[in-house]
């Protein structure tokens, strides 16, 4: 089995890498990527169990760091940006403490250095394991058995963009079983040694993933961090507002960029 991402590049210029959150992939950061590869070398990897890229039992932030390492070295690239969102943020932030030397900045997008308790997916994994055992012959019936149990339009456009025929029936790209069984990793966070590099915490002003609880984890992680509040968005800020959020990346990549 290979373990090499699939992944999509474009652009000349310094390489940033593009990390998508669970049940996604590399198309949902084409928003930034789009805007981004004018001046920079992009990378938009599928992480493990997701999109086109290798599916496997395992799924933890140290193994999907080293992933990402692995990516890096493969492509010859000198220390990069690396941008994260949500799970892909802890990937980053993995990436940035277990190996320095491939980070030259760090972007986190609306996710904190620390463990989260509740279980906000159950209701997805619930709808996602009805379509695996059910079978729909077409992505209207998939869809009909996601909002049994996903109340959020949103959410089930979100996840009908991993939908795919396979023989008659219409399945999951990402490995749901492995996200299933590691939901708990996925959740979880191992303090790390405090970090150096450049750093910039994008929240979203009506998401919850970063609250007063985050405050000290990443002040103690990344003592050198900046943070900025994006108004009026939720948990997929870089969706609602693209240019906000590009401005403000934009503007942090410029005052940290190495001469």
């Amino acid at each position: 089995m290979s373990t090499q991402l699939h992944y999509k590049i474009e652009g000349d210029g310094s390489p940033v890498v593009l990390l998508h959150g669970l049940f996604g992939s590399l198309d949902n950061l084409g928003l930034l990527a789009r805007d981004l590869k004018n001046d920079y070398q992009v990378i938009r990897p599928d992480l493990r169990n997701h999109g086109l890229s290798f599916q496997t039992t395992t799924h933890d932030y140290a193994l999907m760091a080293e992933d990402i390492a692995e990516l890096i070295r493969s492509l010859n690239l000198p220390p990069a940006i690396i941008i994260g969102h949500s799970m892909g943020g802890k990937v980053a932030m993995k990436l940035a403490a277990s190996y320095p030397q491939l980070v030259s900045q760090l972007v986190v997008l609306d996710m904190a250095p620390m463990k989260y308790n509740q279980r906000h997916h159950d209701n997805v994994f619930a709808g996602l394991f009805a379509v695996l055992e059910q079978h729909p012959s077409d992505r209207e019936a998939a869809m009909q058995l996601l909002a049994q149990h996903i109340e959020l339009a949103s959410v089930r456009q979100f996840l009908g963009k991993s939908l795919y025929k396979e023989g008659d029936h219409m399945t999951w790209r990402f490995q749901v079983e492995a996200l299933y069984n590691n939901y708990e990793h996925i959740l979880d966070w191992q303090p790390i040694e405090p970090v150096s590099i450049p750093t910039l915490f994008l929240k979203g002003g009506d998401s919850d993933y970063i609250n007063a609880d985050a405050q000290d984890p990443i002040r103690t992680q990344f003592p050198e961090a900046k943070a900025h509040v994006i108004a009026n968005t939720g948990h997929w800020l870089h969706a609602e507002k693209p240019q906000d959020v590009l401005r403000i990346i934009r503007k942090f990549l410029f005052s940290n960029r190495a001469d």
